[in-house]
């Protein structure tokens, strides 16, 4: 009884939210009945504690308790409306008209695959993603995976930075330095909302998806999209045309997101879910669903960016403005006061201005979650340091580019995102595939090898194009000779290496061992023999 009783205060003073969440006791059936029992009293003293403003989930019917787990998805989709996704659809049906809509519908349907693993893992196991890569790779690893995934952070922040002070630009004629300076000081004060708890923070996170959903569906209002031709562009692929491969993967890079992988991972432990095999399984259907519909929207509005720009650029009425052709988030206002008016202009630009002030809180969010994870801080020291060290840089990066280098900035952080994906899209992929980790709860066979394959297939696309990017760069420069040998002579050693890092992370075998939820007898037997049968 007393090793029951303290296996149940261990697991309980580790994380509020994996309270009573204790391991299954290999002796027999007599010492399993003791554990579930110890975990079911902790659990129920601490559920006699949950707080909604620290996102707790309160008992009752079914729909209830499904509102209760809403919310992370929203914030994790918003990351698919910044900035970078908008420049891209926009370029995107200019270029190519509806033909590449398909690209978005099965991107979609790979982020919400690797998305719910992110957030399922993260319900299995009351950890992030940040603290299992902290537990699991050695020292050198560890601090290695710290730093791509904080300059991840950044890299996403740069976008929502740069459009806010664009939008400021060209709503109320701000200056471009001060703009940065407005949207640093705006983040550290919605910041602020998370001292209320997480649901005000997802409160206002969906008022402004809604607000940047409003906008795009007002302004497809004004034009006569073909209804057949989008349709056909959905649901039919293909890849025509000049750079049409190339901007197809420009759409699914601006997709799969490494800091949202930590992010969702984090937001799901903020609910207080019992220990029972069946609450574990119920809010991991919970957070799938609130995820399909979050993307499920922004789907919708991705659909109408490309359609809007494909629908005006095509016809004859937008020629003698000649902005199609270098379509940009500034030049995107021009068209659309020629062609719409005044008044959908500005629209355009309060969706411009939700979405980049929207994106830069939320990746200076996940940023607290990743520095807490990997560093194991206190989340006061958390709360004034990791916000410094996203935005400073951003606010530094930002004012020395300027608006004339948006486009330029953009795609530089949509490069540094790609680059840094495997560093944690593969340990994502590791544990939640790993038995002695998620124990009964693995995925099914169809799920694990589509997940790694589609994921491979979108690492090498992202490192080719990486590759054959910078050496047409260096070839077609104009640096002496001697330069290129220099350049040469130092990145490409870098790339071997990491080349070498990803295939480390892929072949590394799991060996953390986390505690499962196992209340019930039959539970605990089942994780049992899963963790038996993979030490066998």
């Amino acid at each position: 009884m007393e090793e029951g009783r303290s296996i149940g205060r261990e697991h309980g003073s580790q994380h509020k939210v994996g309270s009573g969440r204790v391991a299954a006791v290999a002796a027999g059936d007599d010492d399993i009945e003791v554990a579930a029992a110890a975990a079911a009293a902790v659990a129920s003293s601490s559920g006699q504690h949950d707080d909604d403003a620290n996102g707790g989930v309160q008992q009752g019917p079914r729909w209830k308790r499904f509102l209760g787990h809403v919310g992370p998805g929203f914030l994790i989709s918003m990351a698919y409306l910044d900035p970078s996704s908008l420049q891209t659809d926009l370029q995107a049906g200019y270029s190519h008209r509806y033909e590449l809509l398909w690209v978005l519908l099965f991107g979609f349907i790979f982020v919400l695959i690797i998305q719910s693993l992110a957030a399922k893992l993260g319900v299995i196991t009351g950890r992030n993603l940040a603290e299992l890569c902290m537990g699991e790779y050695p020292k050198y690893v560890r601090y290695g995976l710290w730093f791509f995934a904080e300059l991840a952070v950044i890299a996403a922040t740069i976008p929502g930075v740069l459009g806010t002070a664009l939008a400021y630009n060209i709503l109320f004629d701000i200056p471009f330095w001060a703009g940065v300076l407005i949207c640093g000081a705006t983040i550290i004060l919605l910041l602020g909302l998370q001292s209320y708890g997480v649901r005000k923070m997802e409160f206002m996170i969906v008022l402004f998806m809604l607000v940047m959903a409003s906008c795009f569906f007002i302004e497809l209002n004004q034009v006569n999209t073909p209804v057949s031709e989008l349709l056909e562009g959905l649901f039919v692929p293909r890849l025509r045309g000049h750079y049409a491969i190339s901007d197809a993967v420009a759409l699914i890079s601006a997709l799969v997101l490494p800091h949202n992988l930590f992010l969702h991972s984090s937001l799901v432990i903020s609910r207080n879910i019992p220990s029972s095999c069946e609450a574990v399984k119920d809010a991991s259907v919970f957070f799938l669903i609130d995820n399909a519909l979050a993307l499920f929207l922004a789907l919708l509005v991705n659909v109408a960016i490309v359609s809007l720009s494909a629908t005006i650029c095509v016809d004859n009425i937008s020629l003698e403005t000649d902005t199609c052709s270098s379509l940009t988030l500034k030049s995107a206002f021009v068209l659309f006061k020629n062609v719409l008016g005044r008044s959908k202009s500005v629209v355009y630009c309060l969706a411009l201005l939700a979405s980049g002030q929207s994106c830069a809180v939320i990746t200076t969010y996940s940023g607290q979650y990743i520095m807490q994870g990997f560093s194991g801080m206190r989340k006061l020291i958390i709360y004034l340091v990791s916000p410094c060290l996203t935005v400073v840089p951003t606010l530094i990066i930002c004012s020395i580019g300027g608006a004339l280098r948006v486009r330029q900035l953009i795609n530089i952080a949509a490069i540094i995102l790609s680059f840094v994906l495997p560093f944690a899209l593969i340990p994502l992929l590791k544990f939640s595939s790993c038995s002695s980790m998620v124990g009964p709860y693995k995925n099914s066979i169809s799920i694990t090898r589509t997940s790694w394959i589609l994921s491979m297939v979108i690492i090498s696309i992202n490192t080719y194009f990486f590759c054959n990017s910078f050496i047409s760069w260096l070839v077609y420069s104009d640096l002496p000779r001697f330069a290129k040998a220099i350049i040469s002579t130092l990145v490409f050693p870098f790339m071997a290496a990491y080349v070498a890092a990803v295939i480390y992370l892929a072949r590394k075998k799991v060996s953390i061992n986390v505690a499962l939820p196992s209340r019930s007898v039959s539970c605990g037997i089942e994780v049992e023999e899963v963790r038996i049968e993979d030490g066998r």
